[in-house]
């Protein structure tokens, strides 16, 4: 049988282990993102790890979250991260300059590379036929020292696409369309490999519009073919000679196929909130909107941008909504300058942002009481907005427009013509904003402001684990819920011990204060616990509080990965009706469970010391899961080094 694109990319990266879904596997990384939500924690546990210069290819440090400095606090952090990537050898991106991933898309990507970010959003460049994974910020610091990364062999599914895109539906249409189909479970342990004659339709940024969101389908990436479009889009940046051709061979095998006919979709919308509540914009036109975002984490490219400008020719946006332009890079903002898009969006009231996440992470942008925001954004998590509650729409930028342009959501069909857009021949290229690090970082200092603490210290696993339950949650719980983002909190992602008074904020405020007083910590949770970001904040934070084991009935991928990294047990209840037995308060009681990890066993059985009531978890690990969990965590091994 032959290979996908996904297996040639992984077999010609595999370090160790056989390439058979669901067993353990590592790759050698080519190239690293970080992004400076996440990005500070990488680089102190880089300099925990005594690393002198990072092994991989490209390494790149952007800064692109935190853009806003109402305080010191960002404008130290971005001054780390700049000192730090002179220091250690990383490519260093600009405040303003973009989004990690669009960026790295534009100047960086290369087909056939294997690329770790700290960023969910990192399979973007699965558009470029990279295999663009996003994983912890711990797994990136080994990974720029020199370690493979790990991870279980995806099940490989394939979505063949027909047809051609109609008039005012686009990329964001055929991704909302796989969500409303596979929720945002549906592809956990699974990489999405598009296939199929509607593939040479859609260009590079389609696809990675496609990549980006399939995130939130939980998968481990998505990826598409290097064909002639893929050579299309380098040969624009200036990159023609980064080009490999990579198609799956004809007799390849994947483990279920999907079919999407490109030329039946219309336009569709997510509504609150969660990327997968996805249904058509012609069933719920009429809704009023106040606030319309196009950009940020998706949707901000050339194409989007600029088809959203020619939408607003000669139209100017209804006056009871703001409507805000969030560019992805600034190449994408300078190219829709220099073919006249920018006098349409400013004639047409829009608001015009600096180039990065922003909007999308709660950095700012967040909407009015009781308002309806449409976004262009991968996620509409409760409180995501930086507005608690809130009600958030996710749609494509001709949705967006059209509805900035009436007032309430639109089927943007009812604009009349769909405009002419196509990607420049030849971008207008800037590389200004990239700072390049010396040969040798020997006599770089790296400079740090009060608000930057050391990397936190845990000890080994203990001999028997007890402690209380704090917390139990329902499904479906967010790295949002879990570490809250915004312009509050996210200034502190360098500071555990002041990031750790917002755990859980949104779900209960005093958790940090009962779990301090508890002193050994056990939550509960139900179905895809941990869905959404990569942030590792989400299991640093609980374990400076002294959480210890975490019993849910399903992990997401990238959290279960980071529990595992800081020492904290990721236990499966073996039937999930035993969900239902554990209530807050119960006393928690795991007998000889480092005895039970050194042996090797995968069931375990946790006591209830009020009732005695035992109930059998399931520990689902690797032999080096267990390493890394008995010594308290991966960066007790510093394996890389």
């Amino acid at each position: 049988m032959g290979k996908t694109v996904a297996e040639k990319i992984i077999g010609a990266h595999l370090v160790k282990g056989k390439m058979e879904a669901g067993s353990e596997i590592a790759i050698k990384i080519d190239h690293t993102l970080t992004q400076d939500a996440t990005g500070t924690m990488v680089y102190l546990e880089f300099m925990a790890m005594k690393a002198p210069r990072v092994k991989t290819e490209v390494s790149v440090s952007y800064v692109d979250h935190n853009l806003l400095q109402t305080d010191f606090k960002n404008a130290d952090d971005h001054r780390f991260l700049r000192t730090a990537a002179a220091k250690f050898g990383v490519i260093f991106s600009r405040p303003g300059n973009g989004v990690s991933h669009q960026v790295h898309l534009e100047r960086f990507s290369v087909p056939g590379k294997t690329l770790l970010g700290s960023d969910s959003h990192t399979p973007t460049n699965g558009g470029m036929c990279m295999l663009a994974i996003g994983a912890g910020g711990l797994d990136i610091a080994m990974a720029m020292g020199g370690a493979p990364f790990y991870l279980n062999m995806p099940r490989i599914v394939g979505v063949r696409l027909s047809g051609h895109l109609q008039a005012w539906v686009s990329a964001k249409d055929v991704i909302l369309e796989l969500l409303r189909r596979q929720s945002v479970k549906g592809g956990v342990g699974k990489i999405y490999e598009y296939f199929g004659p509607g593939v040479e339709t859609l260009s590079v940024t389609d696809r990675s519009v496609i990549g980006n969101m399939g995130a939130e389908l939980g998968a481990t990436t998505s990826i598409f073919p290097s064909d002639q479009r893929t050579l299309e889009f380098l040969e624009s940046q200036g990159r023609g000679g980064s080009w490999t051709e990579i198609t799956a061979d004809p007799d390849a095998g994947y483990c279920e196929i999907i079919e999407i006919d490109l030329s039946e979709l219309e336009p569709m919308i997510a509504s609150p909130s969660s990327p997968d509540n996805v249904t058509k914009v012609s069933e719920i036109e009429g809704i009023p909107v106040n606030q319309v975002i196009v950009g940020s984490s998706a949707n901000s490219s050339y194409r989007d941008l600029m088809i959203t400008a020619k939408a607003m020719e000669g139209r100017h946006c209804h006056p009871d909504v703001s409507f805000e332009i969030n560019p992805g890079s600034n190449q994408a903002l300078l190219n829709v300058t220099a073919f006249g898009g920018l006098t349409n969006l400013i004639k047409g009231g829009a608001r015009i942002h600096q180039s990065g996440c922003l909007g999308c992470i709660g950095m700012g942008q967040a909407p009015g009481t009781g308002n309806v925001s449409l976004r262009t954004f991968p996620r509409n998590f409760p409180g995501r907005s930086g507005s608690f509650p809130d009600s958030v729409y996710l749609c494509s930028p001709e949705t967006a427009v059209a509805s900035a342009i009436f007032g309430k959501i639109t089927d943007p069909r009812k604009l009349g013509k769909y405009p002419d857009v196509s990607n420049p021949e030849k971008y207008v290229v800037n590389d200004e904003n990239l700072i390049y690090p010396p040969e040798s970082g020997e006599a770089i200092e790296i400079l740090m402001g009060p608000n930057i603490k050391p990397f936190p210290e845990f000890g080994p696993l203990e001999d028997d684990l007890e402690g209380v339950v704090v917390l139990k949650v329902e499904d479906n719980i967010t790295t949002d819920h879990i570490m809250p983002a915004g312009s509050k909190v996210l200034p502190l992602r360098s500071n555990i011990p002041a990031i750790s008074e917002f755990v859980f904020n949104i779900v209960d405020p005093d958790f940090p204060a009962r779990s301090k007083a508890a002193g050994s910590v056990f939550v509960v949770g139900g179905e895809n616990y941990g869905q959404g970001s990569s942030r590792e904040h989400a299991a640093i934070a609980p374990r400076f509080l002294g959480v210890r084991a975490k019993l849910v009935k399903s992990f997401a991928r990238i959290h279960k990965a980071n529990l595992i990294n800081f020492g904290i047990l990721p236990l499966r209840f073996e039937n999930p009706a035993d969900y239902k037995l554990i209530e807050p308060g119960d006393r928690l009681r795991i007998a000889g469970i480092r005895k039970s990890l050194e042996a090797g066993a995968t069931l375990l059985n946790v006591t209830e010391l009020g009732s005695g009531r035992t109930i059998p978890v399931k520990l689902e690990i690797t032999p080096r899961d267990r390493k890394i969990l008995l010594a308290g965590g991966l960066i007790n091994l510093a394996e890389c080094c």
